[in-house]
């Protein structure tokens, strides 16, 4: 099977970028400046790596807009991080399974699965079940009862999506992802003892999200927990019952959401980072990695710290932190003259040496 090509013209113009050299150039791949080859292309992020295309053997590449002479044909663009993954992706199609149930998975009764989609080995899918057009599903994903999931949607080995929950367009579930765990809810009474509240709802993913490794999304108390439309989550991510996750946001390894918070649209996580219950935060919002942000904050905040606050704010905090131990080594110095000061005074009125 011939692999199908395009001009360094046609890519340009797909990601918006100024072409520099021979236009007919033909690309069948993209790759990274160390290991491209002839008909590959490559990218570099800033102009410090420039030199390390005159050892690349790629045959164009994807510059930053400061780069103004190169040594292969390229496309100089404002982000090459954005123009690398969208060509990237034009030419890398993810292999998928032939269509078909395999024998030895499990199957319960009244589902609705359309005739494209791949059921693996050891996979359990409940009752009344509706997979739609080009679903797959991995060794040992686990699906319970009741559960929807929409067309081109991917579930990798030992995921577990519960009873009930609904799953959009194009998902993609990284193994060993749970959708739909119960919420951590709680009541005590007088003699300590924790009577669990019964977590009844679902969780409802939107199109185009993407759930990490081992992130655990926890149904609703009542009603849905919800991840808004292209919104992209990291490993080890855990998302408290009835949270709701604005589009577009991101994520990172390690943060958290307790229940009954909000995201709006294109929030920014950072690693470790964690929203408390029922705190709102709004459109736009940027939080550093291992921000505590334990009241509601305004759309377009940059954040940072525990408590989160502003972020310049933040860093001028940090650096007097840094010089706390060179102070306290002042203010000893600065007690040490006053109290020989203090003691010289009073030895010349008493006449005492």
């Amino acid at each position: 099977m011939t692999q199908e090509t395009r001009t360094l013209a046609e890519l340009a113009a797909l990601v918006e970028g100024e072409l520099l050299g021979d236009p007919g150039v033909r690309i069948a791949a993209f790759n990274d400046v160390a290991n491209a080859s002839a008909g590959e292309i490559t990218f570099i992020a800033q102009g410090k790596y420039v030199d390390q295309l005159e050892r690349s053997k790629a045959s164009a590449v994807i510059v930053p807009q400061n780069i103004q002479e190169v040594a292969l044909p390229a496309i100089r663009v404002k982000n090459p991080y954005l123009a690398a993954a969208m060509i990237h992706n034009l030419f890398y199609k993810r292999p998928l399974p032939a269509p078909g149930i395999d024998k030895h998975a499990v199957i319960g009764a009244d589902c609705r699965i359309a005739p494209s989609v791949s059921i693996a080995p050891l996979a359990v899918v409940g009752r009344r079940v509706t997979l739609g057009e080009n679903v797959v599903i991995e060794s040992g994903v686990v699906i319970g009862e009741d559960v929807i999931i929409g067309d081109g949607t991917i579930l990798e080995a030992n995921v577990v999506v519960r009873a009930g929950c609904r799953i959009g367009r194009r998902v993609i579930l990284y193994s060993g992802a749970v959708i739909g765990s119960d919420g951590f809810g709680y009541a005590t009474n007088s003699r300590g003892i924790h009577i669990k509240r019964p977590q009844v709802g679902n969780v409802v993913l939107e199109d185009d999200v993407e759930i990490g490794a081992n992130t655990c999304i926890d149904r609703a108390t009542f009603g849905s927990t919800v991840i808004g439309k292209g919104t992209k989550i990291d490993n080890l991510v855990q998302i408290g019952h009835n949270a709701e996750v604005g589009e577009g946001c991101l994520m990172v390894s390690q943060s958290g959401l307790a229940g009954s918070c909000k995201l709006g649209n294109g929030v920014v996580l950072a690693g470790q980072s964690g929203v408390g219950d029922h705190v709102e935060v709004g459109d736009g919002v940027m939080a550093a990695g291992r921000s505590g942000i334990n009241s509601n904050v305004k759309p377009g905040s940059v954040v940072a710290g525990f408590p989160a606050i502003a972020y310049k704010e933040w860093l001028q905090a940090a650096t007097a932190f840094s010089r706390i131990p060179q102070l306290l080594k002042d203010v000893r110095r600065l007690r040490k003259q006053v109290s020989e000061l203090a003691g010289d005074g009073k030895n010349k009125e008493t006449g005492d040496e």
